[in-house]
C-alpha cells in the first residue's frame, strides 16, 4: 500500500476508532455528569483553556517553527482518547467519570478545535494562509468524530451485546490504525523526521507531562476526590493522537507531514509518561468500588 493510498483511508480509520468509542458510550454517560459537578468544570477549564495557553507557551518558549507550532496547538485542542479510561482503570481512576468527560469533550472539541487551530493559523503563518479548517472542512472534521460516535451508541443501545464483543477488536484496531499513521508520517518525512524529532522530542515530552500534573492536581487542590483526579489527570494528558494526526495529514484537510509529527511522537511517548505517572499517583489513591461495569477499549 503506497503513502497516498495510507493518507486517504486516515479519515476512514478514524471514523473507525470513533465508532469503536460509541459502542462503548450510553446516554447515561452524559446524564452522569451532574454526579461530578465540580470534577467535570475543573477538568474542562483545564482541558479548553488552560492546556492550550500552556501549549502556546511551550511552543512561542522554544522558539518552534511555524508548522510544528501549528501541530502543537491541533494535538492541544483534540480532546482525550479512550486510553485515558484504560490508564484510569489500570491505576484506580474513575473510569465512570473518563467516559463521561471523553463524551462531552468529544463533542465540545468540534467547536473549540476548529477555532484554536485557526487562530494558531493566523497567528504563526499569517491571515493570508490558504492552510485552516474552514466551514467545509470542519464539517469534515465533524463527520469523522460525531458521526461515528453517534452511530456507535445507537448500536450499544439496539445492540448491547455486540457492542461488547467488539470493544476488543476495536481496541486492536486502533494500536494498528496508530502505528500505520506513525509509519506513514515518518515515510513521508524520509530523514528529515530526525531533525524534526530533535526540534520538538522536549516540547512534547513537556507537554504531556505538565497536561497530566495539571490534571491530577488541579482538582486535589479544589477538593476533587483521588480517584476521580486520576481520571482528570488520565484525560487531560492523553490526547487523542490518531485523531490530530488524521486532521494534519488528511489531503482534504490540513494537508501536512511537518504538522502531524508533534502528534506521532506524543502518540509515541504518552504510552512511557503514563505509565510511570500511574504508578507515582496510584500509591496515593484508594482502592476503587464499582460505579459501573466498564472494559476500556482503543487508543
Amino acid at each position: 500500500m503506497n503513502n497516498s493510498t495510507v493518507l486517504l483511508l486516515f479519515p476512514i480509520t478514524v471514523a473507525v476508532i470513533m465508532l469503536g468509542l460509541g459502542l462503548t458510550l450510553t446516554v447515561a454517560d452524559f446524564r452522569r455528569v451532574v454526579k461530578y459537578p465540580r470534577a467535570m468544570v475543573v477538568c474542562l477549564v483545564c482541558q479548553m483553556l488552560v492546556l492550550p495557553a500552556i501549549c502556546l507557551g511551550l511552543v512561542v518558549g522554544f522558539g518552534l517553527r511555524p508548522e510544528l507550532a501549528i501541530g502543537m496547538m491541533l494535538l492541544a485542542a483534540s480532546p482525550g482518547g479512550s486510553t485515558a479510561s484504560l490508564y484510569s482503570h489500570l491505576f484506580k481512576g474513575d473510569v465512570a467519570l473518563n467516559i463521561s468527560l471523553t463524551a462531552v469533550n468529544s463533542v465540545l472539541a468540534m467547536f473549540t478545535l476548529p477555532l484554536i487551530v485557526n487562530l494558531s493559523v493566523t497567528g504563526f503563518l499569517g491571515a493570508d494562509s490558504s492552510i485552516g479548517l474552514q466551514f467545509d472542512k470542519v464539517v469534515q472534521v465533524f463527520s469523522i468524530v460525531l458521526v461515528p460516535i453517534a452511530i456507535g451508541m445507537a448500536l450499544r443501545a439496539k445492540f448491547a451485546s455486540f457492542a461488547i464483543r467488539m470493544e476488543r477488536p476495536v481496541k486492536i484496531l486502533s494500536v494498528i490504525v496508530l502505528v500505520m499513521m506513525i509509519a506513514g508520517v515518518i515515510s513521508g518525512l524520509g530523514e528529515e523526521v530526525f531533525e524534526i524529532l530533535g526540534d520538538i522530542i522536549l516540547v512534547v515530552v513537556l507537554f504531556n507531562l505538565l497536561g497530566m500534573a495539571i490534571g491530577y492536581f488541579g482538582p486535589r487542590l479544589l477538593k476533587v476526590g483521588p480517584r476521580e483526579s486520576v481520571a482528570s489527570a488520565f484525560e487531560i494528558g492523553l490526547h487523542n493522537a490518531p485523531l490530530s494526526i488524521a486532521i494534519a495529514m488528511s489531503p482534504t484537510l490540513l494537508n501536512s507531514t511537518e504538522m502531524a509529527m508533534p502528534s506521532v511522537t506524543y502518540g509515541f511517548v504518552m504510552f512511557f509518561t503514563a505509565l510511570v505517572f500511574g504508578l507515582v499517583v496510584a500509591r496515593r489513591v484508594p482502592a476503587p468500588t464499582a460505579d459501573r461495569a466498564v472494559t476500556p477499549s482503543g487508543t
